[in-house]
């Protein structure tokens, strides 16, 4: 391709500033189509954004001759059948994450992109960030030294509105996420464990419903082995009362100590110096990622998010949760 003409399939709320005008600032990138399922808010979205065409059904954007290029942002049970569509189509996909509800849903979509010889990317925007950048430097420089452990903590607290089916959300809601905000939250987390030490071989772990304010697992313990024999574990509770985000990155000469969803400083810590390094917000956080595919279709480069690397975060997600009923722990 010489530029990128995309279409979006589901301009809801995370392609007003995340995605949206990251295509459009993106060098050789344009947005011309847009589509909702509602048509007065695709019109309206349309409108604001200065897109030309906009639509209110997913197969007349992706046939749309203007469009070459789609991106599904939709809710995770409807990403294997807009990927496919598109694929179809010839379209390359840009899809949003998780990859798909579960890990066969994505290798379905891997085997129709091989098949339809497209690529196909999953829109894990920290893979590009400076800070997520800096600190797979950092590891690769020898900061730490070996790496011996990695460790994931991420406590939030329940809200009122999640025990109220009207207020709670469709990423409560399984048979539209794939489970709750441990599906949606962690799978960034285990995609940048992913992009820093590779694949994740073994998982095991326990998930369940301990506040009973949903019927999606609110709290997952686990631990799991990556294929170059590094260990980790991690604790994900939405039920807890307070809030915590941390990672660290042990290794024989140091640690590195960083947040997934904020902007804390990173801070490297070995027997000599404590080090923290600080980086910006980005204004439109998907842009980076966005300007890697949008090189890779032009023939200028590589996007480091690929199906292939998503589906194993998705496959990682469906170990941990495979002992989950969906049933609240104490009131059973």
């Amino acid at each position: 391709m010489e530029s990128v003409k995309w279409g979006i399939i589901g301009c809801g709320d995370v392609t007003e500033v995340k995605s949206g005008p990251a295509l459009q600032k993106a060098d050789r990138s344009s947005l011309v189509a847009v589509m909702r399922r509602n048509g007065m808010l695709a019109a309206d979205y349309a409108k604001r954004h200065h897109v030309p065409n906009h639509y209110d059904d997913a197969g007349q954007l992706i046939n749309d001759p203007s469009v070459n290029a789609v991106y599904v942002a939709t809710p995770p049970s409807t990403h294997k059948k807009y990927t496919l569509m598109a694929l179809a189509a010839g379209k390359p996909v840009y899809v949003e994450k998780p990859m798909a509800l579960n890990h066969a849903e994505c290798q379905e979509m891997l085997d129709a992109a091989t098949q339809a010889k497209l690529p196909l990317f999953v829109a894990y925007y920290r893979r590009t960030l400076p800070r997520f950048l800096k600190i797979k430097a950092l590891i690769e420089s020898g900061a730490i030294g070996e790496v011996r452990l990695v460790s994931v903590t991420l406590y939030r607290p329940a809200l009122p509105q999640e025990s109220d089916p009207a207020t709670r959300g469709w990423r409560l809601n399984s048979e539209i996420s794939g489970g709750g905000y441990f599906v949606d939250l962690a799978s960034h987390i285990f995609d940048l464990l992913d992009f820093f030490f590779g694949p994740i071989a073994q998982v095991s772990g326990f998930a369940s419903n301990q506040a009973g304010n949903y019927t999606a697992e609110d709290i997952v313990t686990g631990s799991f082995l990556f294929n170059s024999g590094l260990q980790g574990t991690g604790s994900f509770s939405f039920s807890a009362f307070e809030q915590e985000d941390k990672t660290e990155i042990i290794g024989s000469k140091g640690k590195i100590c960083y947040d997934t969803f904020g902007n804390g400083p990173i801070i490297l810590k070995t027997a000599e110096s404590e080090t923290e390094f600080n980086f910006p917000d980005v204004p439109h956080i998907q842009q980076p990622l966005i300007q890697t595919v949008v090189d890779e279709l032009t023939g200028n480069g590589r996007c480091p998010s690929h199906g292939i690397s998503a589906a194993r975060t998705n496959w990682v997600i469906d170990q941990l949760l495979a002992s989950f009923k969906p049933t609240s722990y104490f009131n059973s």
